[in-house]
């Protein structure tokens, strides 16, 4: 796989029926490693070792309704009282990062009512604070780091 503009890493994968598969910490299990799901592994990774969030407030693909459909979420971090703190798109390295990208991770924000925002290709990563009031977002440097008393 690609080298990513993350940290460096140490991953599980097995091999079965010519299919590399990687250990994923959150769902416990093994997932076919796809280009997107090497980039949310690196994710994982990231808020856990680099940002101190636990294991236990980080949740990975799973089914919301945004406007009658559904859709699917990449990562997203909860605080301690269930809402939801961080959302994450992930997309492959070979996908550009373009307005459509922020516009669909706004669009799922809508009902999940997430405090920052992250998009990433694994080569490059945006970070955005949400205004609600304003309606708009804001572009940070990074992400903040887990503090135990944030809610």
């Amino acid at each position: 796989m690609q080298q990513l503009n993350f940290s460096s890493y140490s991953f599980r994968f097995k091999n079965s029926e010519n299919k590399v598969s990687i250990f994923d910490p959150i769902r416990k299990k093994f997932i076919i490693l796809t280009p997107e799901e090497w980039v949310r592994q690196h994710v994982v990774q990231f808020l856990m070792a680099e940002k101190n969030y636990p294991k236990s407030l980080i949740n990975v693909e799973k089914v919301l309704k945004v406007n009658g459909l559904r859709k699917r979420y990449d990562v997203v971090v909860y605080n301690s009282d269930g809402s939801i703190f961080i959302l994450i798109e992930c997309k492959a390295p070979e996908v550009t990062i373009s307005q459509s990208t922020f516009d669909q991770i706004a669009q799922y924000n809508m009902t999940l009512k997430s405090n920052y925002l992250m998009v990433t290709n694994g080569l490059n990563h945006y970070f955005c604070q949400m205004d609600f009031e304003n309606k708009k977002y804001q572009f940070l440097t990074e992400l903040p780091h887990y503090q135990l008393n944030r809610i």
